[in-house]
């Protein structure tokens, strides 16, 4: 044994402190091994659409419904199933509805049958972990109770006889409702094991934050940051241009209550400084995407569609000179302000001259189309200030840095959200930084510790700076893996009306990812095996309508762009697809748009899913298999040694 091993395992024996504790921790996780695999759920591009995202998560993709379905499909009629899945997933607010109809009696009768329907569905699906994990997963107030009605020992008492009591006494403590809250929300925990979200919980939808607080209570998840996360993050971390750039959609999608109310940022600078610079433009190109049912008064409309404007011209302001700063971005294409004729009103793109349908640039100093106004200035200041001292804004980032990455080996499988750039002949993208060439999984790793340098180094600090403009880069850049296109040509759709100059080129990924070989020179890439490994993708919606599958190179590829954004329904013609991987193998779950929480409680509308099977395991598969499963036998091999070392008296035992 070499001195390195005999320090280790002698700073594991003060964890396993003799041959017993050793032994026991050994025979411990050689049967955690051979227990089925947990159900992982993947969900991506939520977009803020809180409801939605609730009622997939709450229910597991349709996984709790079908677990219900399983175990008393002989003994429930249809309408008593779904409203048992109902209580699982909005306990409190649906027995509000039911008690309400009952007397004294009939409560009590209720209480009693839906427990005891609780405790066989816990049962059920906690089957296949050990009663220490099943335990962790607990509610704290209930973990005694529910302990005894789980476990009970049925050769000792009669069980109906011993829940009835408990029962009993829980009804007379007014505690009934509690309990049933505390066992649907164990259920729901022990459905599913392990959360995958896959990029872009902000923009669009409403309620990005009420997202994030939902997945911080989550028991287990990762996060692939997308592009639409990533500019959030860069605005947090203090980018000007990134932050012009969230305004700018906030304002487009009438999200700006996201920024002022959910995270408690005032525009109000910048809403007095468009009232007085743009008051007499009607900014037509900027009138917010979605006033169908807006609460907003069409002055309010009109004020935002300025603030809109207002911010649009500033951001175009910060990227130029972004660009001009980085010549290795290959940008100068994007730089726009310059190649403007004011006198004329037209603009000069790839050697064509095209009007313009808005020559009101009031802020643009044709002889220095890039530099900000002393007023735009002050204006960018105070809304940086405003994003970096938001605490509850602050509070959400720092929890994507934590639980997120450009990408995720799990389970043999490789997660991302937009793509792997490559070439039209299917090599992998090549992008300069700093005099070295990155590209494939080197390219992700460099884009990953930008990322983070942006938010984790000194204020002020090159290398801060340096990071902050690669993190807008990731949202933009034409070998971004997070955004995929040639160009992002948003001064084109605001200022042009010939259409052809709003097209914005897809990376040679979206049209090779169709090939097995695409995708198994990929997963080679990043060190997982082809012939099992599977890539989960997000980003793009599928266009269902029009014949666009989900499923890409033979089943190896999965793109399950949530589809939650309504502003995408049209164009999907359904509200996209989540992912559900067990022991059993891959189902891809098809879902219909929802409706409202509202509806989903009172009249138990869940969303219409339908569950396609792409591919079954020849066995169960087993948490030995997974990435747990291997780090669990490493540890079985070190205790192994310690155990070897303790009868051998290298070590000796403690607490004998």
């Amino acid at each position: 044994m070499s001195k390195e091993q005999e320090k280790y395992l002698n700073l594991l024996s003060k964890q396993y402190k003799n041959k017993a504790e050793t032994i026991t921790e050994i025979i411990n996780l050689e049967a955690i091994l051979n227990l089925p695999k947990g159900t992982e759920h993947f969900l991506s591009d939520l977009h803020g659409e809180y409801d939605a995202f609730e009622q997939v998560f709450r229910n597991g993709s349709g996984v709790i419904k079908r677990k219900i379905h399983h175990l008393f499909n002989d003994r429930l009629t249809s309408k008593e199933i779904n409203t048992l899945a109902t209580l699982i997933y909005y306990p409190r607010p649906k027995m509000s509805l039911i008690l309400r109809e009952l007397n004294d009696t009939e409560k009590n009768e209720w209480y009693r049958l839906t427990i005891l329907r609780l405790i066989e569905l816990t049962n059920f699906v906690s089957s296949k972990y050990t009663r220490s994990k099943v335990r962790k997963q607990m509610p704290s107030d209930f973990i005694y109770i529910i302990e005894e009605l789980l476990y009970q020992n049925n050769a000792q008492i009669e069980k109906d006889d011993y829940y009835n009591e408990i029962i009993t006494s829980l009804i007379h403590l007014n505690a009934a409702q509690d309990l049933i809250h505390a066992f649907s929300k164990l259920i729901r925990r022990l459905v599913v094991d392990h959360l995958h979200i896959v990029g872009d919980v902000f923009d669009r939808g409403p309620a990005p934050d009420k997202i994030i607080g939902r997945l911080k209570e989550n028991h287990s998840l990762d996060f692939q940051w997308g592009n639409h996360d990533m500019i959030w993050m860069g605005a947090a971390s203090g980018s000007a241009v990134c932050l012009a750039n969230v305004l700018r959609i906030s304002a487009r999608y009438l999200n700006l209550d996201t920024v002022e109310e959910s995270y408690g940022i005032s525009l109000r600078s910048l809403a007095i400084f468009a009232d007085e610079v743009y008051a007499n433009d009607p900014a037509t190109a900027f009138q917010p995407k979605t006033q169908e049912h807006a609460e907003e008064t069409t002055t309010e409309l009109q004020q935002i569609a300025r603030m809109h404007k207002a911010i649009a011209i500033i951001q175009f302001k910060l990227e130029g000179e972004i660009i001009q700063h980085h010549p290795e971005f290959n940008m100068e294409n994007r730089r726009l302000l310059d190649k403007i004729d004011y006198a004329a009103g037209t603009i000069s793109i790839a050697g064509k001259d095209y009007l313009l349908t808005d020559t009101h640039f009031p802020t643009i100093n044709p002889k220095s189309p890039y530099t900000l106004t002393p007023e735009e200035s002050e204006v960018i200041h105070r809304l940086v200030s405003g994003f970096v001292n938001s605490e509850k804004l602050q509070e959400h980032v720092a929890f994507l840095y934590s639980k997120g990455s450009m990408y995720l080996r799990y389970n043999g499988n490789l997660i991302y959200h937009g793509c792997i750039p490559l070439d039209d002949d299917g090599s992998f993208e090549k992008l300069l930084i700093a005099g070295k060439t990155y590209s494939g999984r080197s390219l992700l790793d460099q884009f990953d510790r930008f990322a983070r340098e942006a938010y984790s180094q000194p204020d002020g600090s090159e290398i801060k700076k340096n990071a902050l403009d690669y993190v807008w880069y990731l949202w933009t850049g034409e070998t971004s893996p997070l955004f995929g296109k040639k160009a992002m040509t948003t001064f084109e759709r605001y200022f042009i009306e010939d259409k052809t100059t709003h097209y914005e080129k897809k990376n040679a990924y979206y049209q090779l990812r169709n090939n097995v070989s695409t995708v198994d020179k990929i997963l080679v890439e990043f060190d997982l095996n082809p012939d099992i490994g599977h890539i989960v993708n997000g980003h793009t919606p599928i266009k269902e309508g029009k014949g666009e599958t989900p499923i890409k190179a033979d089943g190896k590829m999965l793109v399950i762009d949530g589809g939650f954004s309504k502003a995408y329904h049209n164009v999907t013609s359904i509200a996209g697809y989540t992912l559900i991987y067990n022991a059993y193998g891959l189902q891809l779950v098809r879902h219909q748009p929802f409706t409202s929480t509202e509806d989903a409680i009172s009249n138990e509308t869940d969303i219409v899913s339908t569950r396609r099977i792409i591919e079954t395991e020849t066995s169960r598969k087993m948490v030995k298999d997974t990435d747990i499963g291997f780090k669990l036998t490493a540890q079985i091999t070190d205790l192994k040694a310690l155990l070897l070392a303790y009868r051998s008296g290298i070590i000796k035992e403690k607490n004998v």
